[in-house]
């Protein structure tokens, strides 16, 4: 068996898989992810039907499904944000110093 002469280069991730894509607003697309992702978790802990979610969260039924799949591209961080808060859940946001090890601060979206 031949030996691989050119190794995968491995790189550590920065946290954030659209930064290291090099995605542009790479923070702004992942915040709306994990926005995403919690809504999600919500609706599908409540055993929700997208018509359900659609009506509880005063969008139509497509928003839904675009939101389920992760097609975030009609959805402003705030307003996902807002449909957090439709499903009685509160958005914390908490401004504070950077750490010295880092260069630049980061937004950062926590789920509990």
């Amino acid at each position: 068996m031949a030996k691989r002469k050119n190794k995968p280069k491995v790189v550590p991730s920065s946290g954030n898989v659209f930064a290291d894509l090099g995605v542009p607003n790479a923070e702004e697309k992942q915040t709306k992810v994990r926005l995403a992702v919690a809504i999600n978790q919500i609706i599908q802990g409540r055993k929700l039907s997208q018509t359900a979610a659609a009506r509880r969260l005063k969008v139509n039924q497509p928003k839904v499904s675009a939101l389920s799949n992760y097609l975030l591209d009609g959805f402003s961080v705030e307003r996902l944000m807002n449909l957090v808060t439709a499903l009685d859940r509160d958005v914390c946001i908490v401004i504070r110093p950077k750490p010295k090890s880092r260069k630049i601060g980061r937004i950062a979206v926590t789920g509990s």
